[in-house]
């Protein structure tokens, strides 16, 4: 039902945005394609997106946790293959991709706070009780970063509703790490 817009078939608020983007990744992402509908909704992704992965304390590595969290949560089958190859360009190890495409413990006892942190947030709406919180706290994280997570959970929220909206097609570069959701594990 929605489209895979392109420069020639966008609203004009969206040009610039398609043009970031593919100056970004090198081509016009399918998820931007859709999100180009909207430009209030694209610019708003590609900011959240931005200030997540650029202006906040957490590591590459703890980002793709909280974002890989939210995507198995939210069972966006395009995130998490896109996630996937993000996640070996940063060099996340490869039991940690494998727990979190399936929904795992970590066994980073740190990552697997933020994971836990991460899902109760999302889980529970925010509402997760000053006992988890200070888990999360006790675990080496700080207010600011409890703080960020949410970011981090407003980005991929953008992304993964579009997408199950969209039923948006996965772009080739990561169609060797389609996903499909499967039971859990932990």
């Amino acid at each position: 039902m929605f489209e895979y817009h392109t420069p020639e078939t966008a609203p004009q608020g969206s040009l610039d945005l398609l043009e970031r983007s593919k100056k970004d990744y090198g081509f016009y992402p399918k998820l931007h394609q859709v999100m180009a509908e909207a430009p209030s909704v694209y610019e708003a992704y590609l900011e959240t997106f931005r200030l997540f992965t650029q202006a906040t304390d957490l590591s590459p590595t703890e980002q793709q946790v909280v974002m890989m969290t939210v995507n198995y949560l939210n069972e966006c089958h395009y995130c998490m293959a896109g996630h996937t190859m993000l996640m070996k360009m940063v060099k996340v190890p490869d039991d940690a991709i494998a727990a979190l495409r399936v929904g795992g413990r970590l066994n980073d006892p740190k990552l697997e706070a933020l994971r836990v942190y991460t899902r109760s947030l999302v889980e529970q709406r925010g509402h997760i009780g000053d006992d988890a919180l200070k888990a999360f706290l006790a675990a080496g994280y700080s207010k600011r970063q409890a703080l960020e997570v949410l970011v981090g959970i407003a980005a991929k929220t953008l992304s993964n509703f579009t997408n199950a909206l969209a039923h948006t097609e996965l772009d080739e570069p990561v169609k060797q790490f389609a996903w499909k959701k499967e039971p859990e594990m932990a």
